[in-house]
């Protein structure tokens, strides 16, 4: 990366356009600095495996760049390369490479240097919390529980960590034969579990059943499907597995650890260092599906749905969680455009499990956007009749139904479904919203909408589509300021969306600011509207130009006269804006 940039003009060289037609069509830059900058391109695009392998190519160039020696350790240990261990002796002072080569240590069973090299990681920051679990897992490595305790015992009483804590004492007490002492940890971690969690359910529930309470244990692994979530899929499979050890090792406590410290993070949105310890995990334990689903993701929320499919496919058929992972990719085929094999694959998992609505409702998700509403209504209504007794957390999927229904214009059976949804849910702010949107437009029920979408908006003031909403029932009911008001705000909570523009413009219209409403046709025009959309907007600018020849300036009843009901869940813009 020497000599001057391209284009350059230097002292007794060509200049800049003189240098452009000189050189090859196909110029291609090379050195450290173009790797290096390729490789910043490529992790701003999250894709690490490019980023690998450019960092990998700027290190040849310059061996002893320690900046870039850090950027290609980082990816490869990211993308699972072998590069990244011989690139942690380099930077064995470093915390990641101290939790690598100790990764490595635990595989060879050599606890004592694991432990110091776990000892030796920062107090500071995550490793704070980290770096004590994963010091008394090594302990526990080596058969010292005593240690272990000892190492634990400050962070169990600390009531803003004990269940994390909790859990790993259970477990290295419970791997160690200390019966007791992992009863009561089992217990206390057991008291102050908050909320379904995979992995502590599992743990627990074998403990049950290994004590002789089968009955107990099934219990907790049941209360993991709740509100309509996918463990419901694979909950038989579960229940079967209840008699197997999650953790069998010191290996899989540590990668327990870095499981859970990942979820922690995540939650927090530090998506890369969550990344970062579930590859950890990975290394140490590759049949951990629940780390692999989490990590998919990861990747599918970074855009990378081919990365996340290949997570998953090292997934063996008879884990337990294979029914979620298969449902997961569908999910990622839809993302890369491939419905048609994601259609196939849900029909093969809807036939597997035919009593389950899990795989109908992705099936009509995937129908619905590619506009076959119909088709997409009735996959639905396959969901709801597997859905057993219906509660509350099901909203989600007659509001789903009704808004296919709605869009196949059907509107008796989608009202039916939305009001089935609001009888659920009936402070849903996206039922509300639609709903009430919907008999908006049509005319009907204006002080039952009106109030539903006030509703909607006390709970979400700063959804733009639902203070779109407001604007619109305000201008149905009259009241012309108030929804002026309500739609300039929605504009500006989301003014890169075409219907809320055009919407601004038909208030603007019918309060008689001609040339303001123009402008906001005219914006709507450039947000890419829907075909249909442009029709109408193009027909309204057309009437706001003759009125204003005629008479210097628009009126509002001509240009409402154009389109009766300005935008609508009915459109596929107005449609996508208020499913929430």
């Amino acid at each position: 990366a020497s000599g001057p940039t391209p284009g350059q003009q230097t002292a007794s060289g060509p200049g800049p356009r003189q240098q452009a037609a000189a050189r090859p069509a196909r110029f291609v830059a090379t050195g450290a600095y173009s790797a290096f900058l390729s490789g910043r391109f490529a992790i701003n695009q999250s894709d690490l495996g490019k980023a690998s392998d450019d960092f990998l190519r700027a290190l040849a160039f310059d061996p002893t760049n320690r900046e870039l020696m850090q950027q290609a350790f980082i990816t490869s240990v990211m993308k699972g390369r072998p590069e990244a261990l011989q690139l942690a002796e380099k930077l064995s002072d470093t915390p990641i490479a101290k939790v690598v080569l100790a990764n490595q240590d635990i595989r060879a069973r050599r606890f004592s240097a694991a432990e110091a090299r776990f000892a030796s990681l920062p107090k500071q920051g995550m490793t704070e919390i980290l770096g004590p679990m994963l010091v008394a897992w090594a302990q526990a490595g080596r058969g010292d529980g005593d240690a272990a305790n000892v190492t634990l015992l400050p962070y169990l009483e600390n009531p803003r960590l004990k269940v994390g804590f909790a859990f790993t004492a259970a477990l290295i007490a419970d791997q160690l034969g200390r019966t007791q002492e992992a009863t009561r940890h089992y217990q206390a971690l057991q008291a102050n579990l908050q909320g379904p969690n995979l992995r502590m359910a599992q743990v627990l529930a074998n403990w049950h059943a290994r004590q002789g309470r089968l009955a107990e244990g099934q219990k907790l692994i049941s209360g993991l499907a709740v509100d309509g979530n996918e463990f419901g899929l694979v909950l038989p499979a579960l229940l079967t597995a209840v008699n197997t050890r999650p953790v069998r090792s010191a290996s899989d406590g540590i990668a327990e650890t870095y499981l859970a410290m990942a979820a922690a993070l995540q939650q927090e949105g530090a998506a890369d260092y969550s990344a970062l310890l579930l590859r950890l995990a990975l290394d140490l334990r590759p049949d951990l599906t629940a780390a692999r689903l989490r990590m998919s993701d990861l990747q599918a929320a970074g855009k990378h749905p081919a990365s996340a499919l290949a997570t998953l496919n090292a997934v063996a058929a008879g884990d337990p969680l294979f029914a979620m992972v298969r449902l997961r990719e569908a999910q990622y085929e839809q993302q890369l455009g491939r419905s048609s094999a994601a259609l196939t694959a849900l029909r093969q998992l809807a036939t597997d499990f035919p009593s389950r609505p899990e795989p109908h409702t992705e099936i009509g998700d995937i129908l619905r956007t590619q506009s076959r509403f119909a088709e997409a209504a009735e996959a639905y209504q396959q969901a709801i009749s597997r859905l057993g007794r219906t509660g509350r957390a099901d909203w989600r999927l007659y509001f789903r139904r009704g808004i296919a229904l709605e869009r196949a214009r059907n509107w008796p059976a989608a009202e039916a479904s939305l009001e089935k949804a609001l009888q659920l849910a009936p402070d849903q702010p996206s039922v509300l919203n639609y709903l009430g949107y919907t008999w908006a437009d049509m005319g009907r029920n204006l002080d039952r909408a009106r109030d539903m979408i006030e509703r909607a908006a006390a709970q979400r003031p700063n959804d733009g589509a639902i203070v779109d909403s407001l604007g619109w029932i305000r201008m149905r009911v009259g009241d012309l300021d108030g929804a002026v008001q309500a739609l300039e705000r929605a504009v500006q909570l989301s003014p890169e969306d075409s219907t809320i523009n055009a919407h601004l413009g038909d208030a603007y219209a019918a309060a008689g600011r001609a040339r303001e409403a123009e402008f906001q046709w005219r914006r709507a025009l450039n947000l890419r509207p829907e075909p249909e959309e442009v029709a109408k907007l193009e027909a309204k600018l057309a009437v706001s130009a003759q009125s204003q020849a005629a008479s210097g300036q628009a009126t509002p009843a001509q240009v409402q006269s154009q389109n009766p009901t300005p935008g609508s869940p009915s459109t596929e813009a107005g449609a996508g804006s208020r499913v929430q």
